[in-house]
């Protein structure tokens, strides 16, 4: 079916910030005095598709509930203020891509991430322009399901594809009945899924073959 809007996840599916966040949370241990392992990227890549305060949770399991609080708040923001002056990495095809395809195409975003992130996004990319609306976690406090029901409806959607790596997202696009799209180079691994790109660039083909334009106006 042609879809109405295209939908992406954050994390894994536009960028990767898990070097930029894991220099970030250790700079916060540091900051707070707490004597800890060196976070690596491999850590947060290890928890993406989580809300941040769980994300801190799985990586801290051995510190107390006052430390994993102490440590969630602190790297809300940091994360954010650390992208925006050291960047992250954009997937392969993705500056390129998203113009295009926002000329035929709605384009939104809903991530599971904290407050301020997607505008960091947003800004850091160039990319801001080009998405008409997004929702996450940080901002309502519901899960990835949830939000994404909400910008459905609130944007009058009968036919988004949501795009994502995760089996959450799979299970998010699953609860508000509408098709999966799997990127493969994320940090997830999903058994089942209605498409399945193998990079972003995969994108423009497979909108082709479902009668959508190709990305382009011309």
């Amino acid at each position: 079916m042609r879809p109405d809007a295209l939908i992406f996840d954050l994390d894994g599916t536009l960028w990767d910030t898990n070097r930029t966040c894991a220099d970030a949370w250790n700079r916060v241990l540091t900051r707070l005095g707490v004597v800890y392992r060196p976070i690596t990227a491999l850590d947060i890549a290890a928890v993406a598709g989580q809300p941040h305060t769980e994300a801190v949770r799985r990586v801290f399991t051995d510190l107390s509930a006052e430390q994993i609080a102490r440590i969630a708040a602190e790297t809300e923001g940091d994360d954010n203020r650390a992208i925006a002056e050291f960047g992250a990495d954009l997937y392969p095809g993705v500056r390129e891509g998203i113009p295009r395809l926002s000329a035929v195409l709605p384009l939104m975003i809903v991530s599971n991430c904290q407050r301020g992130y997607i505008e960091t996004f947003l800004e850091w990319s160039g990319l801001g322009s080009y998405f008409t609306d997004f929702e996450c976690w940080g901002n309502s406090g519901r899960p990835k399901a949830d939000n994404l029901g909400a910008v459905i409806a609130r944007n009058g959607l009968r036919a988004p594809w949501f795009i994502g790596d995760t089996e959450g997202d799979r299970q998010a696009a699953q609860a508000n009945g509408v098709p999966f799209v799997y990127v493969s180079y994320g940090f997830g691994k999903v058994e089942q899924s209605d498409h399945r790109l193998d990079c972003f660039a995969d994108l423009t083909e497979l909108l082709a073959r479902a009668g959508a334009p190709r990305g382009s106006k011309t």
